[in-house]
């Protein structure tokens, strides 16, 4: 979630794909919450992740640790944007000095 946060703040002055792929992970972090939440959303087409359960509380680590597999080059991506974006102020900067 927080590299949405950042990205979205940051725009738009990130590319907009940054923007909407950190997003889309976001999105699927928060679908995994919901449905390891204690309330029953299979009516919402979210199905239970049983976190309490061994087989539950393994899927629930599987998936974390896909959504960190992720969330690195995003933000690799994203931490290259600042990068150039600081570059950018440090050159306009000295420019008017």
């Amino acid at each position: 979630m927080d590299l949405y946060k950042h990205a979205f703040r940051l725009s738009p002055m990130v590319p907009s794909e940054l923007v909407a792929d950190a997003f889309e992970l976001a999105w699927d972090i928060r679908v995994l919450d919901m449905r390891a939440a204690p309330y029953d959303l299979a009516d919402l087409g979210f199905d239970p992740v049983a976190i309490e359960t061994p087989e539950g509380k393994a899927q629930y680590v599987a998936a974390q640790r896909r959504f960190a597999e992720r969330a690195a080059p995003i933000r690799l991506r994203l931490v290259e944007e600042c990068e150039r974006l600081l570059a950018v102020h440090e050159t306009e900067r000295g420019s008017t000095a």
